[in-house]
């Protein structure tokens, strides 16, 4: 669930579940306070509507109490029949007030001294009969009943409610409802508060926490989303950024492990034929050279290694300039049957020089179109060529070069039958400056660039380059490039 969701559901909870629970809660006190009420009424309660059984109780004293002032009006100067009249009222908290003229002739006992009294604040005769009055103090008078006594006065029976309990308990419930609705409106918003801060919270927690690591440059440490929201999505990405980071800081450190490792083996490669041409020159200048035919022999010496040096530094200059992506690749749309075809003429002269038996296998009837440079692909044959040449017998050299399209991928094979390599070594002949040949001879192993030139040339061409071997039988390299898929001219 979003954050945003998430904050509507509560600002819609914040106002609902206080309204539920404030319902809730004003009915309780309702009928706790109810229940407090009823002590004040002497009327049963255990059948039917509490609030009609007092309402019916009053209209029938009120209905007694008229049937005798039809009758008997004197009867209200009687003190047996007004303290019936009474105790009738006092049940359902009622009390009585008669009036003769304008004097008070009876009041309830429990009433306070003065509130009868005054008959000036109580209705005058014949103004609202039977209807509800104003506040009398403490009383609130629900009945007025006007008649004529016998001898033609004017008398009145006002019926009053005590409201003075119903007072105590308003303000006692008033308290109650105001407190509560303020505690739920408290507890509501509080929890509802914390629970969706909590999940907003927590999550920014463990971010700056990741953050704070990385800061230290611990980059294992993991990342957890902690749900589905938008700050989980921004867990992801910050999880994908410290595996990516990580993955930089590691590749940064291998460069930086290459880069030693490379100027270590660039020093031993160049430290090597430097030393012997620095040998054969101090051995002319003492004199050792002293017949034409061995002073001829250290020249051509020191010729051929100063050639290797020149020779090392065209390869490191060239693997140099495509680690970096800074050389240009001419690409064309090529035939790779005709292509290794016209390869292997070229080669076919030099090859008989060398003793070499060079054979192309049976190349395909259709074209196999492929994407590809020219001369960059045919330095890859020569460096993988000698390579074989270098690693086989001489005088008992084969090699076989063929073409084959397997699914979606051109592959050249350069098969030969040479002294093979070691399945430890196998893995690492196209890294550079690697050699199978511990002693590191420039004359059998060359410059260790050779294959790894190659590889580059045949990522460059979105292809890949692998290796077979058996120890003693020879060893098959293969190049898969990818078949030409657009339209394109064919060279």
């Amino acid at each position: 669930m979003s954050i945003r969701i998430r904050l509507v559901l509560s600002y819609i909870a914040m106002l609902l579940v206080p309204l539920v629970l404030f319902g809730l809660a004003v009915i309780l006190i309702s009928i706790a306070t109810f229940g407090s009420l009823k002590s004040g009424f002497q009327v049963d309660f255990s059948h039917g509507n509490p609030i009609k059984r007092v309402v019916d109780q009053e209209l029938e004293n009120v209905a007694y109490m008229k049937a005798k002032t039809d009758t008997d009006p004197d009867a209200f100067l009687k003190e047996e029949f007004v303290k019936e009249l009474e105790e009738r009222f006092h049940k359902i908290n009622m009390g009585l007030i008669i009036r003769k003229d304008q004097a008070i002739t009876y009041s309830s006992p429990y009433l306070k001294q003065g509130e009868a009294g005054d008959t000036a604040k109580l209705p005058a005769f014949g103004t609202s009969s039977g209807k509800f009055q104003r506040n009398q103090g403490s009383l609130w008078i629900t009945r007025q009943q006007d008649f004529l006594f016998a001898d033609k006065s004017k008398g009145t029976v006002f019926i009053f409610l005590d409201g003075g309990p119903f007072q105590k308990y308003l303000h006692q419930f008033s308290k109650s409802v105001a407190l509560t609705f303020l505690f739920i409106l408290i507890a509501t918003n509080g929890v509802l508060t914390y629970f969706v801060s909590r999940s907003i919270i927590r999550p920014l927690r463990a971010l700056k926490r990741a953050a704070e690591e990385i800061k230290e440059g611990n980059l294992d440490f993991q990342i957890v989303p902690h749900g589905n929201d938008e700050l989980g999505e921004l867990s992801v990405a910050f999880e994908e950024m410290r595996r990516k980071l990580k993955k930089s800081v590691e590749l940064q450190l291998q460069y930086e492990e290459n880069r030693k490792e490379l100027i270590s083996n660039i020093s031993h490669d160049l430290k090597t034929p430097v030393t012997a041409i620095k040998g054969y020159v101090e051995g002319i200048m003492d004199g050792v050279s002293n017949s034409p035919d061995k002073l001829d022999k250290y020249i051509r010496t020191i010729y051929n290694k100063a050639a290797d040096m020149d020779r090392l530094i065209d390869e490191l200059f060239l693997f140099s300039k495509l680690d970096l992506g800074k050389v240009p690749f001419q690409f064309e749309t090529v035939d790779l049957g005709n292509y290794v075809q016209d390869c292997a003429q070229e080669l076919q002269f030099d090859m008989e020089k060398k003793g070499v038996q060079f054979t192309l296998a049976d190349l395909p009837q259709e074209p196999i179109l492929v994407t590809a440079d020219r001369d960059k692909l045919r330095r890859v044959l020569l460096n993988i060529i000698e390579n074989a040449v270098k690693y086989s017998e001489e005088g008992n050299c084969q090699i076989t070069l063929s073409v084959l399209r397997q699914d979606e991928f051109a592959v050249i094979q350069i098969k030969d039958n040479g002294q093979g390599i070691s399945e430890e070594a196998l893995p690492h002949i196209f890294d550079r400056f690697y050699r199978a040949d511990p002693s590191r001879n420039t004359a059998t192993g060359g410059s260790g660039l050779g294959l790894a030139i190659a590889k580059q040339i045949i990522e460059e061409h979105s292809g890949r380059i692998g290796a077979t071997s058996v120890l003693g039988l020879g060893t098959t390299v293969f190049m898969a490039l990818p078949l030409h898929q657009g339209k394109g001219s064919e060279a």
